[in-house]
């Protein structure tokens, strides 16, 4: 005959957190990316069917409600829809209900969660995304939705990231349309600056100016001498 022991939920879910989980359970995957192309840490979905290391045809009513925390536990670490608010419907049940769920009806439930899962990887995503998960959708098979989930959707996504243009490329663009479109200038440097042949240049402006001025003054000066030179020897002669 069954022993049944009366525990509190608190109790159950820390004897569920202190039970050591299938060896198969615990996995390390290295970065992926997300929707947005930025590198983030994979999230990994656990295979439920390795929880359950007993015999829920003889296992106690304890042993039966700490498994169903442990899958609870799990669920909502994945942020599974359906699987923990069916678990927790459950919970609230007797043990002979609960019992029966784990036995016929929570691959059922998992089996929908995990393909809503899928379903929302679809969106705002790019063609081998959206190619990769209508094949796995259309195989229906759990196993298939759990390496799509934890492998397969981040391979697809490499791709999908790996043919968009990246921002780098885009200013390299367009900070090279904009130096081609900058107009250029005529001046030499060596002319804008000044140098040594500054002294072959020719005088032009005010500088001709003056110099017209000063020889004009000077032939003025010269005739004016001329003249008094002449009336002078005119006025010796006579």
């Amino acid at each position: 005959m069954r022993t049944r022991w009366k525990m509190s939920a608190g109790v159950l879910i820390a004897a569920a957190l202190v039970m050591p989980a299938a060896p198969a359970v615990a996995r390390t995957e290295p970065a992926g990316l997300d929707a947005e192309c930025q590198t983030v840490e994979r999230k990994v979905y656990t295979d439920i069917r390795q929880l359950v290391t007993i015999d829920l045809d003889t296992a106690t009513d304890t042993e039966v409600r700490v498994l169903a925390n442990q899958i609870l536990f799990r669920a909502k670490a994945e942020s599974l829809p359906v699987l923990p608010d069916t678990v927790q419907e459950r919970l609230r049940g007797t043990a002979e209900d609960l019992r029966a769920f784990l036995q016929t009806g929570l691959q059922n439930a998992w089996w929908t969660s995990l393909r809503i899962a899928v379903l929302r990887t679809l969106r705002d995503t790019g063609a081998n995304v959206q190619a990769t998960a209508q094949k796995v959708l259309d195989t229906e098979a759990l196993d298939a939705y759990l390496a799509y989930l934890n492998d397969g959707l981040y391979a697809a996504r490499a791709l999908d990231c790996a043919a968009k243009p990246t921002s780098t490329a885009s200013a390299t663009a367009s900070a090279t349309t904009t130096v081609s479109a900058s107009p250029t200038s005529s001046t030499s440097p060596v002319a804008a600056a000044g140098g040594e042949d500054d002294e072959q240049l020719p005088v032009t402006g005010a500088a001709t100016g003056a110099v017209a001025g000063i020889g004009g003054t000077l032939l003025l000066l010269g005739g004016a001498g001329y003249l008094l030179g002449r009336r002078r020897r005119s006025r010796f002669v006579a």
